[in-house]
C-alpha cells in the first residue's frame, strides 16, 4: 500500500490550504464513505484531511431561528439536539438514518451531501426545508442551495480545493411543519428505493408555502417545484395532494435494477409524497 499522508487542522483556513495544495486529497468528516471506498480500491488518497478537530465544522449554532450545522457535526450530535428536533423533526430523522447507531457517530450531513449519492437520505429532506451550504475554498466563501451542490451520482460543483463548511437551515414561521420518508426492501439499514422530503407551512387552514424534494428517482435528488404549486394555496384535500404526486410522478426518471423497477418507483414517489405531506401538515397544525 502507497504511504498515505494524515493531517487534522485546526482550523477552515488551514484545511483549506492543505486540500488545495494536495492533488490527491481528500476530506474526511466522519470516514463512512471514504473509508469503505478506499478498502475497495475506488480511491486511493496520497493525503486524508480530517476536519473533525475545526469546532465550526462540528458545531451546532441557533441564530434568530435559524440552525447552522457544522458539516462535520455527527449524526449522533444533530439527533441530540433538543431545539433542532423541535423546529426541524423531519431533517433530524432523516440524517439519523443514516447507517447503524454506530455509524451515526461518525457520519455527518456534510459528508452524506458531499458524497452525491441520488439515494442519500439526508439530502431531500435538507432541500424541502430549503437548506444551503456554506462552501470555502482559496477564493474564499459562498453559499450554494444544497440542492445545487451535486451535478451526478458521486460528483459535486465544488470548485478546486473547496469544501463544505456548514449546512444551515432557515428560520420556520408558525404553523410550519416537515417530514421525510422512504422506502426501503428491509426494515432498516438499507438504501432507499425512493425518498421523499415535504416542508410546509399553514395559516387559516390553507397551506400557504410549500417545498417537496424526492431522492433515487434521478441522478440527483430533485426540488420538485410542480409539487410545491400544487399543495400551495389548498387546503392539502385528495384533489390537492393528488396533483401533487402526479407532479412527482411526471419529474421521475429512476434507473431499473433488483432493488426497484422504474415502474415501481415512479409510482412509489407519489405515494411517499401523499404520506411525508399528511405528517408534515400534523406537525405544522400542532406548531
Amino acid at each position: 500500500m502507497a504511504d498515505i499522508r494524515y493531517s487534522a487542522p485546526s482550523t477552515i483556513d488551514e484545511a483549506v490550504r492543505l486540500f488545495a495544495a494536495s492533488g490527491g486529497a481528500k476530506i474526511l468528516a466522519g470516514g463512512t464513505d471514504l473509508l469503505v471506498q478506499m478498502r475497495s480500491g475506488a480511491v486511493s488518497p496520497g493525503h486524508i484531511i480530517d476536519v473533525k478537530r475545526i469546532a465550526e465544522m462540528t458545531s451546532i449554532a441557533e441564530q434568530n431561528g435559524s440552525f447552522r450545522i457544522g458539516a462535520a457535526a455527527s449524526a449522533a450530535v444533530i439527533g441530540e439536539h433538543a431545539a433542532l428536533r423541535k423546529v426541524w423533526p423531519g431533517v433530524v430523522e432523516a440524517i439519523n438514518l443514516i447507517g447503524s447507531k454506530q455509524v451515526q457517530g461518525r457520519a455527518s450531513a456534510g459528508g452524506n451531501l458531499c458524497n452525491a449519492s441520488p439515494a442519500a437520505d439526508s439530502v431531500p429532506a435538507m432541500v424541502a426545508a430549503g437548506a444551503t451550504v456554506t462552501l470555502q475554498g482559496p477564493g474564499g466563501r459562498r453559499e450554494l442551495p444544497v440542492e445545487q451542490l451535486a451535478s451526478g451520482p458521486g460528483r459535486t460543483t465544488l470548485a478546486p480545493g473547496e469544501i463544505a463548511v456548514a449546512i444551515t437551515l432557515p428560520a420556520r414561521p408558525k404553523g410550519s411543519g416537515d417530514a421525510y420518508l422512504r422506502l426501503i426492501p428491509r426494515t432498516e439499514m438499507d438504501i432507499a428505493v425512493v425518498g421523499c422530503g415535504v416542508s410546509l407551512t399553514i395559516a387559516n387552514g390553507a397551506c400557504t408555502t410549500a417545498r417537496v424534494s424526492l431522492g433515487a428517482v434521478a441522478p440527483t435528488v430533485l426540488l420538485v417545484d410542480g409539487a410545491a404549486k400544487a399543495l400551495i394555496g389548498s387546503k392539502l384535500d385528495e384533489a390537492a395532494l393528488e396533483a401533487a404526486a402526479a407532479a412527482c410522478r411526471a419529474v421521475c426518471k429512476p434507473i431499473d435494477d433488483k432493488r426497484g423497477t422504474i415502474a415501481y418507483r415512479t409510482k412509489i414517489a407519489g405515494v411517499l409524497l401523499k404520506r411525508a405531506t399528511a405528517i408534515a401538515a400534523e406537525r405544522a397544525r400542532s406548531h
